[in-house]
């Protein structure tokens, strides 16, 4: 991302705050301290997936997920929220519980989001780590084309 900013004529210097195996409620422990230590003009929030490999409720994760895009919106960044999914063995019940969450948070709070950031390499075990779940590094530009359009739309020269 940060050779695709300065490629395009951006002077926005990129942040990786994430910590691998991070849940929601992980995320909105550490959102206020990163908020703080970086002042960001945009908040990329990609978390989920691993409250639904670990069978958290629904409502959890949204009420985490809101959490982050409250903070990060009165901190003056812009967000936008990258939805994932979950195998299908979850059950569809859960499974449309858990992906409405990212629609109802991005609806409620007027914020940005890909319905599936993983589209075009969940199902390709080449682009999968051994685990099969996790992206590889051959997916990354395939991950950052996926998230491209709502990224720069947010992003001010």
């Amino acid at each position: 991302m940060q050779l695709r900013l300065a490629q395009q004529g951006y002077e926005h210097r990129v942040v990786n705050a994430s910590i691998s195996g991070e849940t929601t409620e992980g995320g909105a422990t550490r959102i206020d301290a990163a908020l703080q230590d970086f002042a960001p003009a945009l908040v990329i929030i990609e978390l989920g997936g691993n409250d639904g490999l670990r069978g958290f409720p629904a409502s959890r994760m949204k009420a985490n997920l809101e959490k982050m895009v409250n903070r990060a919106k009165s901190s003056g960044a812009a967000v936008v929220l990258l939805g994932i999914r979950i195998p299908s063995n979850y059950g569809p019940r859960y499974s449309a519980a858990f992906e409405a969450v990212f629609r109802q948070v991005s609806a409620e709070y007027d914020v940005q989001w890909i319905e599936f950031f993983m589209e075009g390499i969940a199902l390709n075990d080449e682009l999968l780590q051994d685990d099969r779940i996790h992206p590889n590094a051959e997916a990354q530009p395939i991950l950052l084309d996926n998230a491209w359009p709502i990224i720069s739309a947010k992003l001010e020269r």
